[in-house]
Formats: structure tokens, C-alpha cells, sequence
């Protein structure tokens, strides 16, 4: 009996003893795996900061979202986008800026070269990523779309070169036209450079430019005032988004006025423009999504190649066309990837 109760001592002690190892081995174990769930629970954090609002860029920040969702985001449960707009006024972007540093945002992206330059002033450690920048080695945000380095990297619209490209498709339009009025954006380090190669292309192809530098929606009634005035044959629209939020006033000017145009934005010709030619900035705005997952993947910015638009758009308004008595060439007609009858 004895020897009997010993045993049972010593298997007791071995089974706790093996109980105990067990719990201390599972403790261990569900350490990390609660490590992980609380990190895979954790969403990353971005900040987006725009030139205007949200209602104008709507259209814009759609394909960017959908970009994010294809590599595997979901807002509201791996994401997080804080947005600030700055509706035109640009003095803005630092407080802007400075709410999302305070956030500790780990990307911030902007649209448009205004912003841009406002976060690299603000930031040197923050990875940024642009969107439809027209110059972004000219304005000097980065030196080289090659290697950008540093903390900034994402995609230019190279609109600065497109300009001579909207005079030639002018041209073609109406051979005989040699007087341009040329509206441009006198607050935009860039627009100083869009019109710049304008006037050198427009001399090239032997035509006069009334250059009218406009900053804010008293401007344009000057620059209005202008064109009555000096009595240009075409207005010529540049890539901004202080003409994007004013594109509807802008249209209906050039409509009494009967001022055939090619501008930067479709937007100009769906409020009633005859022709623009670019990038496609949906397709910039998608790809942008991209550059914001490599960079959360741990990528360095200032090691992935800033890109070009890999897609342009020609969009013609055939009832513009007829309201101002032209018939445009089928040359232009079967380049246009969007036709408005």
C-alpha cells in the first residue's frame, strides 16, 4: 500500500510538472499571435492633400481609392486616408500640412504642383507621392525622374511639353488662325514655365499670344476684359486647377465670345470647350496607388523612378464645333479617344 501511494506521488508530480510545461509553452506561443492580430488590425495611416475640394477632385480621388482596394486596402480596416483640401487658397497648406505630420501619417499624397512644393518645404522625412506635377525637375522638387531621392517620388503630367502640342492641334483645327489668347495661373511656379514654352512654340508656328496671368476669380474678369479688348481668334486654357473650378464661367465666356480652344483639362470640354489634349489624370490618380503600396511595403521613395502618364486623351466636342461654325478635320476625329456629339 506503501509503495502504491509513493507512486502515485511521483506520477502526480510528473503530470503537473507537464502541465505547467504546457501552459508556459502556449503562454509563449500566444504571444506573437496576439502580437500579429493586434497588428494586422492596425491600419495604416496616409494623408492625401489636394489644390481644391473634394467635389471637384471626386472624379480623381474614385480611381486612386480603386487602385488602393486592387492591391489589397480596405478603408476603414487596413487604411486610413485623412484628406485636406485646400479650395484654391493655397496660404492654407501649411496648417494643412501640418495636421497631417501631426497625425504621423506615413505617406502623404498631392495632387497638383502647388501642393507638392508646399510639403517639400514642410518635409524632408515624410515619403511623399505627387500626382500630375506638369515639371517637377524644372520646379526643382526632385532632380531627376530617374532618381528622384530623398523622400519624394510619384508621377508628372509633363503638361509644360504638351503646350506647343495643343497649338499644333490648334493649327490643324483652323489653318489659318494666328492670334491666341493664353490663360495661365501667375500664383503657380509651374504655369511661369507652361507659359514660357508656350510663347516659344507659339513663335514657332508664327503666332501672336496674348498672355493673360491670372491668380483668383477677380483676374479672370480682368483677363476677360483683355480678350475683348485685343480680340484673339483662340483661348488657350493651361493645366490648373484654379481654371478647373472656374472651368464652367470660363466656358460660357469663350461659347459668347465664340473663342475656339484645345486645353489641358476634358473637364473644359464637357462644360462646353471645343477640344482638350493630355494625360489621363484618372489613370495618374490609379497608378498613384502604386507608388503608396511600395512605400508601405517599406520601399525608399527616393528609389523608385518618378513616372510619366502611360496614357493621353483627346476629346473633342462636336457641338461646340457646330455652335462656333467649324468642321473638325477627320485627322483630329480618329486620334480622339472621346467624342462629345
Amino acid at each position: 500500500m506503501a509503495m502504491q501511494l509513493k507512486w502515485l506521488k511521483v506520477r502526480m508530480g510528473e503530470l503537473i510538472r507537464a502541465g505547467l510545461v504546457l501552459v508556459l509553452s502556449l503562454g509563449a506561443l500566444a504571444a506573437p499571435l496576439a502580437g500579429l492580430a493586434q497588428q494586422a488590425e492596425t491600419p495604416r495611416r496616409i494623408g492625401f492633400l489636394g489644390n481644391s475640394t473634394a467635389a471637384l477632385e471626386a472624379n480623381l480621388v474614385g480611381p486612386f481609392r480603386e487602385g488602393l482596394r486592387e492591391l489589397g486596402y480596405v478603408e476603414g480596416r487596413n487604411l486610413l486616408i485623412e484628406y485636406r483640401w485646400a479650395e484654391g487658397r493655397y496660404e492654407r497648406f501649411p496648417a494643412l500640412i501640418g495636421e497631417l505630420l501631426a497625425m504621423k501619417v506615413e505617406v502623404i499624397v498631392t495632387a497638383g504642383t502647388p501642393a507638392t512644393l508646399a510639403v517639400k518645404k514642410a518635409t524632408t522625412s515624410t515619403p511623399l507621392v505627387m500626382i500630375a506635377v506638369g515639371d517637377p525637375v524644372g520646379t526643382g522638387i526632385i532632380p531627376s525622374l530617374s532618381h528622384p531621392g530623398g523622400n519624394i517620388t510619384g508621377l508628372t503630367s509633363i503638361s509644360p511639353e504638351l503646350d506647343g502640342k495643343r497649338l499644333e492641334l490648334l493649327r490643324e483645327i483652323i489653318p489659318g488662325i494666328s492670334h491666341v489668347a493664353l490663360l495661365w495661373n501667375s500664383a503657380s511656379p509651374l504655369q511661369f514655365i507652361g507659359e514660357r514654352r508656350t510663347q516659344a512654340a507659339a513663335g514657332a508656328l508664327d503666332m501672336k499670344v496674348l498672355s493673360l496671368g491670372v491668380r483668383d476669380r477677380e483676374g479672370l474678369d480682368k483677363a476677360f476684359a483683355d480678350i475683348r479688348r485685343e480680340r484673339p481668334q483662340a483661348l488657350l486654357v493651361l493645366a490648373d486647377r484654379l481654371f478647373l473650378h472656374h472651368r464652367e464661367r470660363i466656358m460660357e465666356f469663350a461659347a459668347r465670345e465664340r473663342l475656339p480652344g484645345v486645353h489641358a483639362y476634358r473637364e473644359l470640354v464637357e462644360a462646353g470647350g471645343l477640344v482638350s489634349f493630355g494625360p489621363s489624370y484618372e489613370g495618374m490618380h490609379r497608378r498613384a496607388a502604386f507608388f503608396v503600396d511600395r512605400i508601405l511595403r517599406g520601399a525608399s521613395p527616393g528609389d523608385l523612378p518618378a513616372e510619366r502618364p502611360a496614357t493621353f486623351e483627346l476629346v473633342v466636342n462636336l457641338k461646340a464645333a457646330k455652335g462656333l461654325g467649324l468642321t473638325i478635320p477627320r485627322s483630329v476625329l480618329v486620334r480622339a479617344t472621346k467624342v462629345i456629339q
